[in-house]
């Protein structure tokens, strides 16, 4: 039994171990719009994933005299996010988290080009205080041209984005679990929580 669990995680680790190029073409403007290509373990394994213009339904519009009812949110607890984002140990261990990640990708060609606001000037404020120093950051990579452009006035959320990327997923797992193991980001979970 013991045997059969070590070979089972040697397996696992093996095939994470192997890198995954991802090719891809993104593209975020309220409809999603991507083309995508993996391969993984040296190609032995390859995969096209991309939207099937002919399954998407255009959009019945509805008659001008009805009106149609805002269903009340459900009670509960709010999650706001914001509160996290003013604690400042919980923004490094983010930034360093995407920092790390970031290095460990294996970039060519990539364009992305973000839009974003959440419809209050202050917010937004708040928010482009961690994205900010992120921007300048990632805008400094090579064969990289990234642009994060910040919209103070309406809520937006906007993407154009291209290009290849090599990882080796059991890289990812370690940073990702590092991040859910660190005590910063239990205490921005539990802000976020009791402050909503």
């Amino acid at each position: 039994m013991l045997i059969g669990t070590v070979i089972f995680l040697s397996l696992i680790v093996i095939l994470l171990a192997m890198p995954v190029t991802l090719t891809y073409q993104l593209s975020w403007k309220r409809t999603l719009s991507a083309d995508l290509r993996l391969n993984w373990a040296f190609g032995l394994v390859r995969a096209d994933v991309s939207p099937d213009p002919a399954k998407s339904k255009p959009q019945k519009a509805e008659a001008p005299h009805k009106k149609t009812r805002r269903r009340g949110r459900p009670k509960g607890k709010k999650v706001n996010v914001l509160a996290a984002i003013r604690e400042r140990t919980f923004r490094r261990r983010i930034l360093r988290f995407v920092s790390d990640l970031w290095r460990a990708i294996h970039k060519k060609n990539i364009e992305l080009l973000v839009r974003l606001g959440l419809g209050d000037p202050a917010d937004t404020g708040r928010l482009w205080a961690v994205i900010g120093p992120l921007t300048a950051m990632l805008a400094r990579t090579r064969d990289a041209s990234i642009a994060v452009e910040p919209d103070f006035l309406d809520a937006t959320f906007e993407v154009d984005s291209s290009g290849t990327i090599r990882m080796v997923p059991l890289r990812f797992v370690i940073l990702a679990l590092g991040l859910l193991l660190s005590p910063p980001v239990w205490r921005g979970i539990v802000l976020m929580r009791t402050t909503g």
